[in-house]
């Protein structure tokens, strides 16, 4: 058999995972890649992450130009024509290599009697698949996104920003981590968010350290409008994996209802030295009775994520809206606070059924100075809450508010 590189291995290994056992992508990713040298690895992510998110056009473009419903397809030979596909259309990579090796994954996977089949098709997709991605109208198909999250983003922000908000989240943005303490990476680059440098590439012994965080600057922005002070009572509502958590002073509680992620925001919170924080494992919107009074909580609410689809390859494909839910931890939230104290209601989406409607929602009173801290994450509807846009701003999509009880 013919050796494949790699890279193309591990991407191969992270498309039958995640669309034939339902695996999330990064943790498929770092085992598929777990022996293979730092630069095979980076263009195994290209790879892996660029064909998950690109699924939608590239099952297109072999059902139109190979001529086969892509559900007939045996799974390994719909992986390799998946990845073929997104090296011919999105990448520079030589035609013919593409093809060879999209043909020996199938031969190694021992269907030799679909080979002839997975080489024609490759040649078809070499000839017609960039005039094919060039006609097609602008959209969902186009940007690779499930219809209801282009329309979503349409509705929200026009067409236009729309389509620019999902171009951004097809390419990587900026990478970026919070300084703990100590002095900044060699070479980092201070942002317009205090705290929050621009890097390469993240040192992963620095932040085994301690010393950095990797957090986007919207995330990062999130923690900085709870504003908390030594001496202060704080509540972290759904604070796993802690990052947040960890940006929080005063005699700080993290809630988290799942038992592996509070075992990991517990780890973390040790490596960021943060080990003054209590831990608590309930749901959060059923907290033990003694957990009130608080003096400012945060709710980084669970939501559909649609902010963050740069970072999250697949979540595109599973991503859910979570307005009632939300709703009823905003409510909890409130209840927890002392009278006249302050809520920050957080998610990493780009939806105004999950953002400012579940606010209105709550009832709350809006705190409109967190609009004068941070101008130049003015929501562009709302001015009274935040909103940070990838194709905008170059970080994760947050939305942000500041309430009063």
């Amino acid at each position: 058999m013919a050796a494949v590189s790699p890279a193309r291995r591990a991407a191969y290994e992270v498309l039958l995972r995640v669309f034939e056992q339902d695996a999330y992508a990064d943790r498929a990713f770092r085992t598929a890649a777990k022996d293979i040298d730092e630069r095979e690895r980076a263009f195994a992510q290209r790879l892996a992450y660029g064909a998950v998110q690109r699924v939608r056009t590239l099952d297109h473009a072999i059902e139109t130009l190979g001529k086969r419903p892509v559900r007939k397809l045996d799974p390994p030979v719909h992986a390799s024509l998946r990845l073929g596909a997104y090296q011919l259309g999105y990448t520079d990579t030589a035609p013919h290599a593409a093809a060879n090796e999209s043909v020996e994954l199938v031969r190694n996977a021992r269907l030799e009697r679909a080979v002839p089949f997975t080489n024609a098709v490759m040649r078809r997709l070499a000839a017609g698949i960039q005039k094919l991605l060039a006609e097609l109208p602008e959209g969902g198909l186009r940007e690779s996104y499930p219809d209801w999250i282009y329309e979503t983003f349409v509705r929200d922000l026009g067409i236009e920003q729309a389509v620019a908000l999902m171009r951004a989240m097809n390419e990587p943005l900026e990478t970026v981590i919070r300084l703990v303490r100590g002095e900044p990476p060699t070479g980092a680059q201070p942002t317009d968010v205090p705290g929050a440098y621009r890097v390469e590439r993240v040192d992963d012994l620095a932040v085994a350290e301690g010393r950095i965080w990797p957090q986007s600057r919207g995330s990062q922005v999130a923690g900085l409008a709870v504003d908390a002070r030594d001496g202060e009572r704080v509540l972290d509502l759904c604070a796993a994996p802690g990052g947040k958590t960890a940006q929080l002073r005063g005699d700080v509680t993290a809630v988290e209802i799942d038992a592996n992620r509070a075992s990991e925001l517990r780890a973390n919170l040790q490596i960021l030295q943060r080990e003054d924080v209590a831990v608590v494992e309930a749901d959060g919107a059923d907290l033990p009775s003694e957990l009130t009074g608080f003096d400012r909580v945060l709710l980084d609410a669970p939501c559909s994520g649609l902010g963050v689809l740069g970072q999250r390859p697949d979540l595109r494909w599973r991503a859910t809206p979570l307005p009632e839910l939300q709703l009823g931890l905003l409510r909890a939230a409130a209840e927890r606070v002392k009278p006249g104290g302050t809520i920050v209601y957080s998610v990493c989406t780009v939806n105004a059924d999950e953002n400012e409607a579940v606010v209105d929602a709550s009832g709350l009173a809006v705190d409109p100075t967190l609009a004068e801290e941070w101008p130049q994450f003015v929501h562009p509807r709302r001015p009274e809450f935040l909103l940070t846009l990838p194709h905008v701003h170059g970080t994760s999509g947050f939305f942000v508010s500041r309430l009063k009880a």
